[in-house]
C-alpha cells in the first residue's frame, strides 16, 4: 500500500468511526426511550435492606435500611436508618436539601451531582437528556460498542470493553443503565465510582426495576442495596417533595 493510501485510510478511521459510533450510541438510547414512552409511572415507594462495608476492611459492616419516595420526573425523598445515624434527604429538580445529624442545610454542587448518580432509574426523559447527562457526568457519549453481561448483551457507552476506570454508562435495551462509572471529587482527590445495578424484576407493565445495587470506590465495596418491596403509582403527595419545608422543620 503507497504512502498516500495509508494517510487517506487513516484519515477515514478517524472520521467515520467516531460518527459510526456516536449514531450507535443515539440510536440505542433512542430505542430505549421509544420503549419507556409505552410505560406508565408517575411514581414508586422503594424499600431496601441496606449494607455498608469499611472501605479498609470489607469484612466490616453495618446494616439499616432505606425508604425512596419517587416522583417522575425528578423528585426524590430518601430516608437511611443506620444503627442510631438518621438521614434525610429530599431533591426537587436541582434543589437538594440534607438533613443529618441534627442539621438540615441545602448541599452544594457537589453533592447534588452524587446524588443524581445514585438515584438512576429508568423514568421518561428524551434520548438527547439523557445523553447531555451522562456527558456532563464525563462519560464519551461518542464511543459506543456491545458487550455481554450476564448473558445479555447491552450497550457501553464511553469506554472499551474492559476499561473499568474511565466513566461510563452501560445500557440495557429492557432494564436501561445498568452500570455507570464517573469520577468522584472528594476532600481526598477524585476517586473511580461504579454503580451496578442488577436482579431486575418486572414491577408494573413493561417496567423492570433493579433488586440488587452495589456502589464501588475505587473498586472497592462500600454499598450494597437489596430492594425488599416496589409499589408503583400510589398517588404521592407533592408534600414529600418539599425542601423548603425540610428546611423549615415542617416536612413530614
Amino acid at each position: 500500500m503507497r504512502a498516500p493510501t495509508v494517510v487517506l485510510t487513516l484519515l477515514a478511521v478517524l472520521v467515520f468511526a467516531p460518527q459510526s459510533q456516536a449514531e450507535d450510541a443515539r440510536l440505542a438510547v433512542e430505542q430505549f426511550v421509544a420503549r419507556l414512552a409505552e410505560i406508565t409511572v408517575t411514581d414508586m415507594v422503594v424499600t431496601q435492606t441496606l449494607t455498608l462495608y469499611d472501605p479498609k476492611d470489607s469484612h466490616q459492616q453495618v446494616r439499616g435500611e432505606r425508604k425512596l419516595w419517587i416522583k417522575v420526573p425528578a423528585r426524590l425523598r430518601e430516608e437511611t436508618k443506620v444503627e442510631d445515624l438518621r438521614l434525610l434527604r429530599v431533591m426537587n429538580g436541582d434543589r437538594l436539601v440534607v438533613q443529618r445529624g441534627g442539621k438540615v442545610f441545602e448541599a452544594p454542587p457537589r453533592e447534588r451531582e452524587r446524588q443524581r448518580v445514585h438515584t438512576l432509574f429508568p423514568l421518561p426523559r428524551t434520548a438527547a437528556d439523557l445523553l447531555r447527562e451522562w456527558a456532563s457526568l464525563g462519560v464519551r457519549t461518542e464511543v459506543a460498542t456491545a458487550v455481554r453481561v450476564g448473558g445479555r448483551t447491552v450497550t457501553l457507552i464511553g469506554a472499551a470493553e474492559g476499561d473499568r476506570t474511565s466513566p461510563a454508562v452501560w445500557l440495557d435495551p429492557e432494564y436501561g443503565v445498568v452500570r455507570i462509572i464517573t469520577r468522584v471529587e472528594g476532600p481526598d482527590g477524585a476517586k473511580v465510582g461504579d454503580v451496578a445495578f442488577s436482579e431486575h424484576r418486572k414491577v408494573s407493565a413493561g417496567f423492570f426495576y433493579p433488586f440488587r445495587q452495589e456502589l464501588f470506590l475505587d473498586s472497592k465495596l462500600l454499598e450494597v442495596a437489596s430492594v425488599r418491596s416496589v409499589e408503583v403509582n400510589t398517588g404521592l403527595s407533592d408534600s414529600l417533595f418539599d425542601p423548603d419545608a425540610l428546611l423549615k422543620g415542617t416536612s413530614r
